[in-house]
């Protein structure tokens, strides 16, 4: 049976609500990333008391599961592969349920530990699964919307983790504060699992394994519009992808750029310091006069608050403005946050001003990230690589992400211990200024390509080129 030419459908409203549900479900991913990273940032004040933490340790507790994160991400690209992004999925919703159930109750400091790092397991592989799932279920007319779904999940995953701490600081049910802070990430495990038993597999992952029927069935319930037309490019990226991509691969001479990018925007994306304000904002808070840890708390939530509503802004305008014009212009008000971050420690004045000039210049800082570098990063980090190497390579951009979080996260309080805070912050600044210059030389615009296209301009020395189906006579086969 050969693929028909083009169809002549169109993309019923029902078809595209059922593609933003899909994309919510599995962005389930990013809210869990989001909460069981934030968490850490309240809770902390208690572990301090409950385990006797030295300083060192208050490190260990906050960066450990960035180390889980950086296995998650080593062995996502290949499981993803293997079972497909769906069974992944359901498997970290899984893991994340049982891991915030077991961290609750961690009777020892090393207990904590240990679960802390299985947890960072499933937020290392989320991190590179869902915006390969998303990126593959979305037309590339609302893609770049869509991937972010992932970054304004995590945002919000923080937020409510900020103010889950806030609220079992005050209420803690009996039980240790920090307990219930860690339990109530079982909630949204829970939903994804549900939500994922329900969701497609991706066409394109159905594709990679010769199932092309399952491929055809699911683009015709997500996209009703040019379905033949669609396999059929389709087809021709896997034909000249045919074979499994391997690490090595990415460092093939037309491909190195796309892999230069990936893990440039990743390792940037953490050198400017973003972590510290997400794991440590207290703790900056109460450097800077703030008196209580519930005080600190609740100015750290007013930046969660902004970090969502500044999420929004890539939400509403990257397939608008581009994936370009958002990063440079974050860039540009990070350095600006930062400098003023700087200052408020370096300035007498400004530091008596407390947790005044702290927000403020943390708000500047937070809005910047939050609708360029922060989703941005993942959106390309799904979009850059061709179809046999995207799981690889999104999986290689998020490992390098998260090593890089972890060498900041465990070096920060010894580094401000070393240097001070405003050395530091400015620090931060300089490599705001390089990533700059790095999405301005470097970056490609990816708004509105279909992701074959993108393919192709790395394939043709970066340069844009279409990209037209080859063939109309492919034999499909059945899936089992």
């Amino acid at each position: 049976m050969a693929f028909e030419k083009a169809t002549t459908g169109t993309r019923s409203p029902q078809r595209q609500r059922s593609v933003y549900l899909t994309s919510a479900i599995a962005a389930l991913g990013g809210l869990l990333f989001g909460y069981d990273t934030g968490v850490i940032s309240g809770a902390q004040l208690f572990l301090i008391d409950t385990f006797h933490l030295s300083p060192q340790q208050q490190e260990l507790a906050v960066s450990c599961v960035l180390v889980g994160a950086m296995i998650g991400a080593v062995i996502a690209g290949r499981v993803n592969d293997i079972l497909g992004r769906k069974k992944t999925l359901i498997g970290l919703a899984i893991l994340f349920t049982l891991g915030a159930i077991l961290t609750a109750f961690s009777p020892t400091f090393i207990f904590f530990i240990i679960l802390r790092v299985i947890v960072g397991i499933g937020i290392g592989s989320a991190a590179s699964v869902v915006p390969v799932y998303i990126s593959e279920i979305a037309p590339s007319q609302i893609r770049g919307k869509l991937v972010i779904f992932q970054q304004l999940a995590i945002t919000i995953g923080i937020a409510v983790s900020y103010w889950i701490d806030l609220l079992f600081a005050r209420y803690p049910l009996g039980l240790l504060p920090w307990q219930p802070m860690f339990a109530a990430a079982a909630i949204p495990g829970i939903l994804l699992f549900v939500g994922m038993l329900v969701s497609p597999e991706t066409p394109r992952w159905y594709a990679s394994k010769g199932r092309w029927e399952d491929a055809r069935r699911t683009l015709d319930s997500i996209k009703g519009a040019d379905t033949e037309r669609e396999l059929t490019i389709i087809h021709d990226a896997i034909v000249i992808d045919s074979s499994q991509g391997t690490l090595k691969e990415l460092f093939a001479p037309r491909i190195r750029m796309a892999l230069v990018v990936g893990v440039g925007l990743a390792a940037l994306q953490q050198f400017v310091g973003i972590n510290t304000v997400i794991y440590y904002a207290p703790i900056i808070f109460r450097s800077a006069g703030v008196a209580t840890a519930n005080a600190a708390i609740l100015a750290t939530s007013v930046v969660g608050v902004v970090n969502v509503l500044s999420t929004l802004i890539a939400l509403s305008f990257v397939d608008r403005l581009g994936r370009r014009v958002l990063l440079i212009s974050g860039c540009i008000g990070m350095i600006i946050g930062l400098v003023i971050l700087g200052l408020v420690f370096f300035i007498p004045g400004l530091r008596a001003g407390g947790a005044g000039f702290t927000l403020a210049a943390l708000i500047i800082y937070i809005i910047s990230f939050a609708f360029s570098m922060g989703p941005v990063f993942w959106l390309l980090s799904a979009e850059i690589f061709p179809t046999r190497l995207r799981a690889v390579g999104a999986a290689s951009s998020t490992f390098v992400n998260w090593l890089c979080n972890f060498l900041v996260s465990v070096t920060f309080l010894s580094l401000v211990g070393a240097i001070g805070e405003s050395y530091t912050f400015w620090l931060y600044a300089v490599f705001g200024f390089i990533a700059l210059v790095f999405c301005i030389r470097l970056v490609p615009e990816t708004k509105g390509k279909k992701l074959e296209e993108i393919e192709a301009y790395w394939m043709n020395g970066r340069k844009w080129v279409g990209v037209a189906p080859q063939s109309n006579t492919i034999q499909p086969q059945r899936g089992d």
